[in-house]
């Protein structure tokens, strides 16, 4: 679990990552958290990358990468709330830029009675059409045959539906391979978002959506991989990400 400061820092460095595609300075961490030394930076880094959210790069300064971003349910409960609307505040999280993913986790214990029957209430069973994988169109996934029940408090209104993200090229947005994403259906998007994008009607990718003049970028959340530039014509949008269902076993 993480702490409050922990998780602030967090959401403030893969912000500055997703706008900049650098870590901030020590001194930017420090007034962005309000703290009076750099010590105090030092030490939150450092317990990060205990807990597996954040590695530093050798050889590199200021190259700081983040490898996954909490899921509410592992934050303290009274942090939750108080932890967002701080970060909106102070600028450590904005939702044009930079998806922190609301995650649901699956595959937990059943409850019985009148309590299974309120979150079955609670639910929608949407379509899963199957893995996203490259030269594989989303037409082409398309099985209704199974379907995953999804929160409605992750849906907005509009049609929406899943895929399972195959591979790592999202990480850093914190999505990873075997994630369930739900996607919103949509044509258009704006420049940030998260989409499902489907290129020269043959492959599917789920990328953040850069505009660049009368060109598209589809950018990945991984340094491993690159950045994809295409004709407008060549690139059609197929939804937005909504949210992720991630199974625990």
């Amino acid at each position: 679990m993480l702490t409050r400061k922990q998780s602030e820092l967090l959401l403030f460095i893969n912000r500055r990552l997703n706008d900049d595609g650098v870590s901030p300075s020590f001194d930017e961490m420090k007034e962005a958290l309000r703290l009076k030394s750099k010590s105090g930076i030092h030490r939150l880094i450092t317990g990060l990358e205990e807990r597996g959210f954040l590695r530093r790069l050798p050889h590199r300064a200021r190259a700081l990468q983040v490898l996954k971003l909490p899921d509410a349910a592992a934050l303290p409960a009274a942090n939750v709330t108080p932890l967002l609307a701080e970060a909106r505040r102070s600028g450590l999280a904005e939702p044009r830029e930079g998806f922190v993913p609301q995650v649901v986790r699956g595959d937990r214990v059943p409850l019985s009675g009148a309590i299974q029957a309120a979150n079955e209430a609670q639910a929608l069973s949407l379509p899963l059409y199957g893995r996203i994988a490259a030269g594989t169109p989303i037409e082409a996934l398309r099985d209704n045959s199974t379907t995953v029940d999804v929160p409605v408090s992750l849906l907005g209104s509009g049609a929406h539906y899943c895929l399972e993200v195959q591979g790592d090229s999202m990480i850093e947005a914190g999505i990873q391979d075997g994630d369930i994403a739900i996607i919103k259906s949509a044509d258009t998007a704006e420049t940030g978002e998260i989409v499902v994008a489907l290129i020269d009607d043959t492959e599917a990718t789920l990328k953040r959506l850069r505009k660049k003049g009368a060109s598209i970028a589809l950018e990945p959340a991984n340094a491993a991989y690159e950045t994809r530039i295409f004709g407008p014509d060549r690139v059609k949008i197929q939804g937005r990400l909504a949210g992720l269902y991630r199974r625990y076993h």
